[in-house]
């Protein structure tokens, strides 16, 4: 048996998995999907930094658009940390598009100006 733990809403169900997937603990419907999509195809959202040629601001935080695999996790990484930002950004504008054939960008959470570099 398996055991998680919510992370859906401030409750933190203790969800139990058994060897079939069924899923106990739960308070509420969301819990029950969580425990499912995590056993079946956990995904997490990636939120880090990408280097730019800005000496005021050597690195743009960056986030992904929305949940990746889990198991891509270390590839989609590796790839962001090969990127440098060399323009102005905008927040939200896309700084990697579709990573690794995921439809998933990478997108800017904050304003870069390199005009005030």
């Amino acid at each position: 048996m398996k055991e998680l733990i919510c992370i859906v809403c401030p409750v933190g169900c203790h969800l139990h998995v058994d060897d079939k997937n069924n899923i106990t603990g739960n308070q509420c419907p969301r819990g029950l999907k969580y425990g499912l999509e995590e056993i079946t195809h956990p995904s997490r959202t990636i939120t880090t930094t990408v280097r730019t040629t800005s000496p005021l601001m050597p690195r743009l935080p960056v986030k992904t658009s929305s949940p990746i695999p889990k198991e891509l996790m270390f590839q989609i990484m590796d790839r962001i940390g090969a990127e440098i930002v060399t323009k102005n950004v905008k927040m939200n504008d896309v700084i990697i598009e579709n990573i690794l054939d995921t439809h998933i960008d990478i997108i800017a959470t904050r304003a870069l100006n390199m005009l005030e570099s």
